[in-house]
């Protein structure tokens, strides 16, 4: 398949993403005193913006690739709940796999910036499991959209939203229908992820996941704590991103550590998603090992050049992996 047959390829996928979404909300502001009640900047707002984030971001990112991007997750019934629902909509999302809850509330990351300088950071969320109800609910709702999905994304905030009951069933029913699935893990739910096909730590998340301490710069170490990796989550294959030193896949008997591309970094924010989407929709191609993981890299650092968290600008990527890859 040639990187143009690739790229083109891309609209025709439906991908599944479940995990946990939530709202990236921006206050910006000018500091011209401090307050008389505390030592503390006021900021005088200029302008305030909501976009969707945590698994809100791979959406994006899958969309911007072409492909059909459906998300699955349980948010609050709240004003912040419906904020997102219509944040869903005005990027033209589907929002049906989306589930409100009397019991929980919506995640909201808030940052107040003043000129560049972001002054603090406001989270609300909560990180306790969705209960028993709200699990089945999603299970349900999940089978119902995955059927004619051709991968499944697992997009961990440890939020809450991913129990190791919901993970193991719908890893099940995934290898039952032979639909593909790529895990972007975090620490709460590291080692449940069993039988998945795809799953991609990064370095941090490999080393606390698995208890171990190795040398990444040593190849035959690096290569042994991801075999140990596969076989203790019993993976088909591993992706490990691994930031200035590129990635490391291991993956149908290829193993391969592909370098970093020199690039003026701006902002990693948001890397790992796009990482992961670009990966999803190469495996579900049946792409090999080596582009799936050159291809993701390649994406990882294009949307590192830009300040905050962006998509993948798709025709960019495809203009780059032409230059690389043919």
């Amino acid at each position: 398949m040639t990187i143009n047959q690739i790229f083109e390829s891309f609209n025709t996928l439906k991908v599944l993403i479940i995990g946990d979404v939530m709202i990236d909300s921006y206050t910006w502001g000018k500091v011209e005193r401090i307050s008389p009640e505390a030592p503390v900047p006021v900021v005088n707002v200029k302008r305030r913006e909501n976009r969707l984030g945590g698994a809100g971001n791979v959406v994006l990112n899958v969309k911007s690739l072409g492909a059909e991007a459906i998300i699955c997750s349980v948010v609050g019934n709240d004003s912040y709940g419906d904020e997102l629902v219509k944040l869903l909509e005005k990027s033209e999302l589907p929002t049906q796999g989306i589930i409100q809850s009397e019991t929980r509330i919506t995640t909201v990351k808030e940052r107040i910036i003043a000129g560049s300088q972001q002054v603090v950071r406001v989270d609300t969320e909560t990180d306790k499991l969705i209960n028993e109800a709200e699990k089945e609910a999603l299970i349900y709702k999940i089978k119902e959209l995955a059927g004619t999905a051709d991968v499944i994304i697992f997009e961990d905030y440890d939020k809450g939203v991913l129990s190791k009951e919901l993970i193991a069933e719908v890893i099940d029913f995934a290898n039952q229908h032979k639909i593909p699935t790529v895990v972007d893990p975090k620490k709460r739910n590291f080692l449940h992820y069993n039988k998945a096909t795809l799953f991609k730590p990064n370095l941090k998340e490999l080393k606390e996941g698995l208890n171990i301490h190795f040398d990444v710069k040593q190849p035959e170490e690096l290569a042994e704590a991801v075999e140990k990796l596969r076989v203790e989550l019993e993976v088909e294959g591993a992706f490990v991103t691994l930031s200035e030193l590129g990635v490391f896949i291991d993956f149908r008997n290829e193993r391969k550590h592909i370098p970093a591309h020199i690039r003026q970094i701006s902002d990693v924010s948001g890397a790992g998603d796009t990482v992961i989407s670009i990966a999803a929709c190469c495996l579900a191609l049946g792409l090999s090992p080596e582009l799936i993981a050159g291809l993701s890299n390649l994406g990882g650092g294009l949307v590192c050049e830009s300040v905050g968290v962006v998509p993948i600008d798709k025709g960019l990527l495809k203009t780059e992996a032409l230059k690389h890859f043919n």
